[in-house]
């Protein structure tokens, strides 16, 4: 039984890592910004995406509880907030709308310089934006109360498995953006945003009952 739940929360925080990353949706901006860069601009780019966006989600994944004790916020509250966060950015997917946490318009006119686009808007906000910086301290605050090794394991590997996708989707981005179009792109972008809406009730879930349990019950 502990087997099946420590396996069905790799699958969950995997598909919450990804749905709320979105790489897929995040190709319609990285053609964009990236038009008429040589391949090899484009290869240092994708690079630097990649490593910021990793960068910041593990330091975030594991940084959380420090932020917590300095703050003096309480795990059910962090979880209740940031699932309404979640639930509030998936909804934005689900209706097609660009997403407020991620990449605006004024993120694309102030990235001036070509590679820097690779560090913003590219990786950070649109890969490593606050939604995906709240899922993981909320999958890692699960995982560290109790200390669980595999669930911490898990968290990692989520967020590896999804640069990795991120990477090779950037990698062939013109092609598989040419296959899709932007309809295709955007109505993968809906499918993940219900997904997130899924991962993002249950965050609200345990936070209300580790409320309660942490503040009314005996």
């Amino acid at each position: 039984m502990a087997e099946l739940e420590t396996a069905g929360f790799a699958v969950s925080a995997l598909f919450a890592v990804f749905a709320i990353v979105n790489p897929v949706g995040g190709l319609v901006t990285y053609v964009t910004l990236t038009q008429g860069y040589t391949p090899e601009l484009k290869r240092r780019v994708i690079r630097r995406v990649v490593i910021v966006a990793t960068g910041t989600l593990l330091l975030f994944a594991f940084l959380g509880n420090q932020i917590f004790s300095f703050f003096s916020l309480s795990i059910p509250a962090f979880r209740i907030a940031g699932g309404i966060v979640l639930f509030m950015v998936a909804y934005s997917m689900m209706r097609g709308e660009p997403s407020k946490t991620q990449v605006s318009p004024q993120d694309e006119a102030d990235a001036m310089e070509k590679e820097a686009v690779g560090v913003v808007p590219l990786g950070i906000p649109m890969f490593a934006g606050p939604g995906a910086i709240t899922t993981v301290i909320g999958l890692m605050a699960e995982a560290t109360v109790p200390l669980d090794l595999f669930k911490i394991t898990a968290i990692v590997a989520a967020i590896l498995a999804t640069m990795g996708i991120s990477w090779v989707l950037l990698w062939r981005a013109e092609g598989v953006f040419a296959r899709m179009g932007r309809m295709g792109a955007f109505a993968f972008s809906r499918i993940m945003g219900l997904l997130l809406a899924a991962v993002a009730v249950q965050f609200v879930i345990l936070g209300i009952d580790g409320a309660i349990t942490q503040y009314w019950l005996p």
